[in-house]
């Protein structure tokens, strides 16, 4: 079970730092309990073995001053402020975390085109699962028909690239993994309002995500996929959807 601490750092403007907020060291993190965008980070910085303060964002209440000064851009979380200076966006925090810690251990190869091709399929996860996703919940009739068709595509397209690799890096945990590790909370839920199962669809990814899961620095990061699909009928409740 993730970690919920609430920090009490001050946050006020560090004057000598441009972005940074005065009073804090080390590494805090900005997040809220389900995202997996914030798990993402969570599971970098295990895997990095990397200690950190966890700030929980109450999102559902509305948006901190704290948030909203460290991300007054995209007022979204993750942030990970490193000695109170902001670095936002899950994937640019996971790469900001192997150029700022090179001696913790890598999640991309060290091979430039092997990075590339890392990053490609990370943001592939990132432009296409969770849109998808949530139409599949928010949407009804043909527009969710067409976001099952387009779930489908992706979890095919995403088992042909896993291939028969134990991980996207190949054998080791990687980029990929960690950046789309926490959606496999939220398969049981695309399951059900998509109709479809997953071992059918994407029997190889699957077997990944039972992989991920046997992962401490996973295990540790993610809720059940039991509270995912609770936490989407709190959101149907909030938006109206019936």
């Amino acid at each position: 079970t993730a970690c919920t601490t609430q920090t009490q750092t001050q946050i006020d403007r560090d004057p000598k730092q441009p972005g940074a907020m005065a009073g804090e060291k080390g590494l805090v993190l900005l997040d809220f309990w389900v995202s997996p965008f914030g798990q993402r980070v969570r599971i970098a910085l295990a895997e990095k073995g990397l200690p950190y303060e966890y700030a929980e964002e109450d999102l559902m209440a509305g948006k901190s001053d704290r948030l909203l000064r460290a991300n007054p851009v995209h007022k979204k979380i993750p942030v990970l402020l490193h000695d109170g200076r902001p670095v936002n966006e899950s994937l640019i925090i996971l790469q900001y975390l192997e150029d700022a810690f090179p001696d913790a251990p890598a999640l991309l190869p060290s091979d430039p085109y092997a990075r590339a091709q890392a990053r490609f399929w990370a943001d592939y996860v990132d432009k296409k699962v969770y849109d998808c996703g949530s139409r599949l919940w928010k949407l009804k009739g043909e527009p969710q028909a067409q976001a099952r068709a387009e779930m489908l595509d992706i979890l095919k397209t995403l088992d042909g690239a896993l291939g028969d690799k134990p991980f996207f890096g190949g054998d080791k945990f990687g980029f990929v993994d960690a950046a789309f590790a926490p959606f496999t909370a939220w398969f049981h839920s695309y399951e059900r309002y998509g109709e479809f199962s997953l071992p059918e669809v994407a029997p190889k990814i699957a077997a990944w995500a039972k992989r991920c899961g046997e992962r401490e620095s996973v295990a540790k990061s993610l809720y059940s996929p039991d509270k995912v699909y609770d936490f989407i009928g709190l959101l149907k409740k909030k938006y109206g959807i019936e």
